[in-house]
């Protein structure tokens, strides 16, 4: 198989929004890319987040998502030089994995002759990841609500009539989304589940129609982030503080640990991301703020 170098883009993501647990998910202005190159061995290079953390041959994450879409393409895996330049912290809600995985089967498909269509590479993601609220939006953008059903992944993007933007607050502690998730009860009170139907209902209207006056409601949570906030005690100071700078709404991100909060220009998601790092400067988390767009488009391949 002849290799031409080429290029993968794929942005960060944020899932559930507060109450829309593994259901909802939006692309963030923050990227990961990748540059394949031909080579006579497997290399992985990788610069930025996660560069003294990753493995760097055939465990990687990229490499192995890589080989699934080209053996479903019917090929072999060819011998590539993978060179990562990663801005998507590692283990802070923010799809760092998912990124992987969607990078990872977009240049095996390339490589592949793109014989698989986005539904196909999509299925390909949520079975490597497990569950679709991430590799959605990164690979398709925007602002997603993924759905496992009977029939497979149902999903379909929420338009967003004006631009809103994301304050977050990545804390320097990572927390692996396996131990979030073992946080989590196994049951909930019936209070809490409606309380969650209602605002997650709310959320996507609310997006929708441009509503955002309801962000600040519709973000609320019951379902998982009070539990998380054991592992996270700073977490109700710091969606409180995002909320009295200005935010339309904040969350969790994802698992967490970062936090984010919904601003309608980025001079506002600026002035939130400061009230962040106070708040947790106050709470002696160390840490540092970003600021990206919310609902950019999904991951591509350039030459």
């Amino acid at each position: 198989m002849a290799v031409a170098s080429f290029t993968v883009r794929v942005p960060a993501t944020s899932a559930n929004l507060g109450p829309g647990f593994d259901a909802l998910g939006l692309a963030l202005g923050l990227y990961n890319t990748v540059r394949v190159e031909p080579a006579a061995a497997l290399e992985v290079v990788v610069e930025g987040e996660g560069a003294a953390a990753l493995p760097r041959d055939e465990r990687s994450l990229l490499w192995r998502a890589l080989c699934a879409a080209v053996e479903r393409a019917g090929a072999t895996p060819p011998t590539v030089r993978l060179v990562c330049h990663n801005r998507i912290p590692l283990a802070r809600g923010l799809g760092s994995s998912s990124a992987a995985i969607v990078a990872g089967l977009l240049a095996g498909n390339r490589l592949a002759g793109d014989q698989l269509d986005r539904n196909a590479l999509l299925a390909l993601a949520v079975a490597l990841e497990g569950h679709p609220d991430n590799v959605t939006p990164a690979l398709l953008g925007g602002v997603r609500v993924c759905v496992q059903g009977e029939g497979g992944l149902s999903q379909v993007a929420v338009p967003l009539p004006r631009p809103l933007y994301a304050a977050l607050f990545v804390p320097d502690h990572p927390l692996p989304t396996a131990e979030a998730r073992r946080a989590l009860p196994a049951t909930v009170p019936l209070g809490d589940a409606v309380y969650n139907l209602g605002r997650a209902a709310l959320l996507v209207a609310a997006l929708a129609t441009g509503e955002y006056r309801l962000l600040a409601e519709a973000t609320r949570d019951r379902l998982h982030q009070p539990a998380r906030a054991r592992l996270f005690p700073a977490l109700p100071t710091l969606l409180a503080a995002a909320r009295a700078a200005g935010a339309l709404g904040a969350c969790l991100s994802g698992a967490g640990p970062s936090v984010l909060a919904l601003a309608e220009s980025a001079a506002d998601a600026q002035r939130v991301a400061g009230a962040l790092e106070a708040a947790a400067a106050g709470e002696t988390v160390g840490g540092h703020s970003l600021v990206a767009e919310v609902g950019v488009g999904g991951a591509e391949v350039s030459a």
